[in-house]
């Protein structure tokens, strides 16, 4: 009789392809998911998940840890949602290469584009690197609840090679394009899975800079391409990722498509609904279609929720940011500001007041009346808080219920909880006020869920959660319209992000794959309430958000997470290229 290191006995097995679930087991060695269907060895542990969902571990291709996961093992908040593999270096914003008189500038990057602290990035990173090879060298001494794989980064790349040169609008030589080139696809032979950039004006430093590729000319870009596309005709694995406003006049999609169909690469960007964008979504996937017909491999990266800002007083931003009386006190201590902004006098002081735009970007100005007076679109964030709220639950329609002026409404709403409460902004992917239009596209084969962001944006959301509001949202218990099938949703999360990547050798429940397993309740899955801590290095802030229902996650056979809590195992490593499955010597 067989003997294996775990069984996982009784539960519906959804195995990452989109087959119809069924009752079994699972069997795991060596890491190596060994057997499935009905197991009669014995095993050094057993997990019974009778009543529970069996799945694959999911696969996160859009996060942010790149100084993160130099220091922390637990790679919370991601790992407690059911992640087993996460792809960083998204967005062009990353710490490699790096020269050494560079890493401020780096820090001042990564804050200002994904409101990570700078002082957590400063006190957390050792830097002991110089290449991206190195930056690699340097991820792979640390183990993990989590595998992690990552992109060469746009702005690390360009401010590597043009120095001080390097300011928005900058025009690269033609020396320093073969030059960005060469570190990308030295990069990409070393393991990297793919380079990144932006070219968006919601992303900027702390100092205000659009950030290195924003003006990045076509010929720039498809010669970074080509060079990608020589290291994976060597054997590498590349993807070319990028956010970006999708101006009619940039003609974003002719480039893309001439990159994906001269470099043999695919090309993935985030699809959203934007104020900031004047594509709206149905254009740019039509665009994206016309390409691919053309031969190009185009991917859209949507998301599943809509994208925005948790606002409070401790976070980045709240509706009161532009009033003199805040700026008067942003910079105190919390308990020195907790006691103004709950005193009856300085709420009628600063309510009076009207915003002072003076000093906010004129570029994003729309953004900026909508976090500050857009009440009908902001909601109250209630102890079961949907995701998906309807209009009589914005402060404008709650605040009329009430008989109150709106401002006032949500003035005590983040005061709620001793100053602890929060208000919902869904800047992006809402325009309609429902989610309908996600439907279609999480069935379409040209498109992929991400842009949880996981590590990033630490003072305004929480969207790491993502994997579990697909299964509470989409497949359980939405309210609002058509839901999508638990096996649908956990291959959109697992099999789908995997493939686009290069990693064949995860997200499916079979034989010779890696043993990246989650134990679901699916009954008692529910997403928890947002909090804010002040855990990352030198005190610095993030929101977390933590989930019931994961029975247990399992990263290369070894139980990482049970009922939620870390066991203290980690499993996880560094990605390097592209991976296969061994099935013939994995399987029994």
């Amino acid at each position: 009789m067989a003997h294996y290191d775990l069984i996982i006995r009784g539960g519906t097995i959804v195995d990452g392809t989109g087959a119809p679930g069924f009752t079994g087991d699972v069997a795991v060695k060596d890491g190596l998911i060994v057997a499935v269907g009905t197991i009669n060895g014995t095993a050094a542990e057993e997990i019974d998940a009778t009543g529970k969902v069996v799945t694959p571990g999911f696969v996160d291709i859009h996060t942010h840890y790149d100084g993160q996961a130099t220091w922390d093992q637990e790679m919370a908040p991601s790992s407690w949602h059911g992640v087993t593999t996460v792809v960083m270096g998204n967005c062009g914003v990353g710490f490699a290469p790096a020269k050494p008189d560079r890493h401020e500038w780096l820090i001042s990057l990564m804050e200002g584009v994904e409101d990570i602290p700078g002082t957590a990035l400063a006190e957390g990173m050792t830097w002991d690197w110089e290449t991206f090879p190195e930056y690699l060298d340097a991820l792979e001494k640390l183990p993990r609840t989590v595998d992690v794989g990552t992109h060469v980064p746009h702005g690390a790349v360009r401010a590597y090679v043009l120095g001080e040169r390097e300011q928005p609008g900058a025009v690269p030589t033609a020396e320093d394009i073969a030059a960005m080139s060469a570190i990308v696809e030295e990069g990409v032979r070393a393991g990297a899975l793919g380079f990144s950039t932006s070219r968006t004006v919601l992303h900027k430093s702390v100092d205000g800079e659009l950030v290195p590729g924003t003006t990045a000319t076509p010929e720039e870009l498809v010669a970074i391409g080509k060079a990608m596309g020589r290291a994976k005709a060597a054997g590498g694995h590349a993807v070319f990722e990028m956010a970006s406003d999708l101006k009619r006049e940039w003609n974003e999609f002719a480039w893309m498509g001439k990159l994906s169909r001269e470099a043999g690469i695919p090309v993935t960007f985030a699809a959203l609904q934007s104020i900031a964008k004047e594509m709206p979504l149905d254009e740019q996937i039509a665009l994206m279609r016309a390409e691919n017909d053309n031969g190009a491999n185009i991917v859209a990266q949507i998301a599943l929720r809509g994208n925005g800002i948790i606002m409070a007083w401790q976070g980045t931003v709240n509706p009161f940011a532009f009033r003199p009386s805040w700026q008067a006190i942003k910079d105190l201590p919390w308990d020195a500001q907790k006691a103004k902004l709950l005193d009856p006098a300085f709420k009628a002081q600063l309510l009076a007041e009207a915003n002072d735009y003076s000093e906010a970007p004129m570029d994003i100005i729309g953004v900026v009346m909508v976090i500050t007076q857009g009440w009908a679109l902001q909601y109250e964030m209630d102890p079961d808080f949907d995701y998906e709220p309807a209009p009589e639950a914005s402060v404008n329609a709650r605040a009329r219920a009430a008989g109150m002026d709106a401002q006032e409404y949500a003035y005590d709403l983040l005061c709620a909880g001793d100053g602890k409460g929060f208000i919902y902004l869904p800047i992006l992917n809402y325009a309609e006020g429902n989610l309908d239009f996600l439907h279609p596209l999480q069935h379409a084969e040209d498109t992929v869920n991400s842009l949880s962001d996981g590590g990033a944006h630490c003072g305004t959301i929480c969207d790491a959660a993502s994997p579990t509001f697909m299964l509470e949202h989409w497949v359980k218990s939405r309210r609002r319209g058509e839901r999508i099938s638990l096996e649908q949703a956990i291959k959109r999360q697992c099999r789908d992000t995997a493939l686009l990547y290069g990693l064949e050798d995860r997200g499916v429940i079979a034989p010779g794959y890696l043993a990246d397993l989650n134990v679901i309740d699916m009954d008692a899955l529910k997403l928890g309430k947002p909090w804010l801590a002040f855990d990352l290095p030198a005190g610095g802030k993030r929101l977390l958000q933590k989930a019931e229902g994961y029975v247990a996650t399992i990263k290369c056979g070894a139980v990482t997470f049970r009922g939620g809590a870390w066991t203290g195992e980690t499993p996880g490593g560094l990605i390097r290229g592209p991976q296969r499955v061994e099935m013939a010597e994995a399987a029994e």
